[in-house]
């Protein structure tokens, strides 16, 4: 990889000093070795930018966080802080509904991919975690949803 970007950081670094390319190490140590660097930041940034089109593409064609992830050798959640903005999702997408205890509950998945959901109990007291959307899975959103509903149930002496 050395080889194949060395010229390249060469070509940077004679255009950036003004000097020949026979001329250009023709400068203090120091001096050398700092536009070798600067020359290492330019194609540092490309690869950045180049990186993240590669992620923005893959994810237009249907790549999850998991699977951008996977590859670049990080975490799903590491992905999605990497290229936040590489996997589209709607706005608020359901997962589904619960009916336990009488009362019900919807799992919603919010935009930044957490969980969350809204329900009503058998009781009639309404409660949501959807906005914050802090949990992982949906599993995870469905045993809090389930735990509010268990709360919120009638007392089988009160149910007709």
């Amino acid at each position: 990889m050395y080889d194949a970007l060395n010229s390249l950081a060469s070509a940077i670094r004679a255009r950036e000093t003004g000097l020949s390319a026979d001329r250009m190490w023709d400068a203090s140590p120091v001096e050398v070795a700092l536009s070798v660097l600067a020359a290492w930041k330019v194609m540092d940034g490309e690869v950045k930018r180049l990186t993240e089109r590669a992620a923005v593409t893959a994810g237009s064609y249907g790549a999850s966080y998991e699977q951008l992830g996977a590859v670049w050798g990080i975490t799903r959640q590491g992905a999605r802080k990497k290229w936040p903005d590489a996997v589209s999702r709607p706005a608020s997408a359901k997962a589904g509904a619960l009916a336990l205890f009488g009362g019900t509950a919807e799992l919603v998945q919010s935009s930044s991919g957490g969980w969350g959901w809204t329900g009503r109990g058998a009781d009639g007291a309404s409660g949501t975690v959807a906005e914050r959307a802090p949990y992982a899975t949906a599993e995870e959103a469905a045993a809090h949803a389930g735990a509010f509903l268990k709360e919120h149930a009638l007392d089988s002496d009160d149910q007709p």
